[in-house]
């Protein structure tokens, strides 16, 4: 059967190299670093930060209203940044990711040229961001260099996520942590621009010095926060925009967020397509490279950890490989849609590590974000009595009020939990 080819796109071509690539934000620290290494392949890459309601009737207006929040989220940014005026459409290009997932991971880029058409910019190309050959542009080629600089991109980003929310609700000396985040985000984009710091070796040396800095920060552990994680759908528990400025809101009423890291999600991606040999058989060769890629990228999460642990007092996401066994348990290893089992998983190793005082981000639209979401809620308090998790709907009509209100209630019950636990 012939591969269907959308004729009606418009592809980025080499003569392209000058035009203003936007991108949506999700994870600032990550993200950022990623813009950079495109800039090093010549692509002229922003990441967009345009905020507010403007965004999500942009959305509204040019996107279905069945279709998922995240959807109407990303694409209504980028709509809204065009219609600035700030940038020329006839010199400006999209980027956005294409995962080959089963729901908008896959669809998000056709939805985009859709609302692209009937917002006036029809001559707008749109990159498609992708490791699996869903769609190719001869402008924008992901070479090896390039991809082993994204993955040490997602490392780097990981790590320091973890110190700065680690840190910053107990610096003495506020803003430390944050200037220490944008200082080495300065640094390592300095060092992959000039083809260092993305090898293994050189990832396993840094890592550590990156956290040692985190420690150096003066911090005062006698001040009492109430310990929080967050787990959802990964646009709406990442992305600022999407969820409301969660964790900002949390960090405001005094809390320690806790948001598990992305490399978790490329585990579980790559061990996705081992699921689906094993379940429905496959290509041997395949299974092969999928196993040399699980292997490369337990290595890379051992020296991220066992960094982590290397000075002060940090806490340490558990392996991949724990998360999996522990939560297949209650949940098969074939429930792998949207983010699956892992998400789950994510609120078990979350309970384990102290954070039982859980936000689950659940976007409108997401059927299987709720399922191994909300759904699970029940069994996971049975399981772990002392947990106070809190789904929070996120969808064009909920209102932010709302959505804080029942987060204070959360950690009103938390609060209660902690002075019960005191008088013990």
């Amino acid at each position: 059967m012939k591969k269907k080819i959308d004729t009606d796109r418009v592809e980025f071509t080499k003569d392209m190299m000058d035009y203003t690539i936007l991108a949506p934000n999700m994870l600032d620290i990550h993200f950022s670093l990623l813009i950079n290494v495109f800039g090093q392949y010549g692509y002229k890459v922003e990441l967009l930060k345009n905020d507010g309601r403007t965004v999500v009737d942009e959305g509204l207006k040019l996107v279905h209203n069945d279709t998922c929040y995240p959807a109407l989220i990303v694409i209504g940014q980028l709509i809204d940044a065009l219609n600035t005026g700030k940038y020329d459409p006839n010199k400006t290009a999209l980027m956005i990711t294409q995962s080959g997932g089963g729901c908008r991971a896959s669809n998000y880029i056709h939805l985009l040229r859709k609302a692209l058409k009937k917002a006036g910019y029809p001559q707008i190309p749109v990159i498609s961001l992708n490791l699996s050959g869903l769609e190719k542009n001869s402008g924008f080629k992901i070479r090896l260099s390039m991809a082993l600089r994204m993955l040490s991109s997602v490392i780097y980003g990981d790590l320091i996520m973890l110190l700065k929310n680690q840190v910053e609700p107990y610096e003495v000396n506020k803003g430390d942590a944050e200037r220490l985040t944008q200082k080495w985000i300065k640094d390592i984009s300095a060092n992959l621009s000039k083809g260092k710091g993305y090898s293994f070796f050189e990832i396993k040396k840094a890592l550590p010095e990156i956290t040692k800095t985190f420690a150096e920060i003066p911090v005062n552990k006698n001040i009492r926060k109430t310990k929080v994680g967050v787990v959802g759908e990964i646009y709406v528990k990442y992305s600022p925009l999407a969820n409301n400025h969660l964790e900002e809101f949390l960090f405001n009423q005094g809390c320690e967020v806790m948001v598990p890291g992305l490399m978790g999600f490329l585990n579980f991606k790559v061990d996705n397509r081992l699921e689906d040999i094993k379940l429905y058989g496959g290509n041997r060769f395949k299974k092969i490279a999928m196993r040399i890629a699980m292997w490369y990228l337990a290595k890379i999460e051992k020296i991220l950890n066992d960094a982590a642990a290397a000075y002060g007092n940090f806490s340490v996401p558990a392996p991949y490989a724990h998360i999996k066994e522990m939560c297949t348990k209650i949940i098969g290893a074939g429930c792998k849609m949207g983010e699956g089992w892992l998400l789950t998983a994510e609120m078990m190793e979350l309970i384990e590590s102290g954070y039982g005082n859980i936000v689950c981000a659940q976007p409108f639209g997401c059927l299987p974000n709720h399922i191994v979401g909300k759904g699970m809620i029940r069994k996971l308090k049975e399981m772990y009595p002392q947990s106070n998790i809190v789904p929070i709907d996120y969808d064009p009509g909920a209102t932010k009020v709302n959505q804080e209100n029942r987060i204070r209630l959360m950690l009103a019950v938390a609060n209660e939990n902690k002075e019960t636990a005191d008088v013990k």
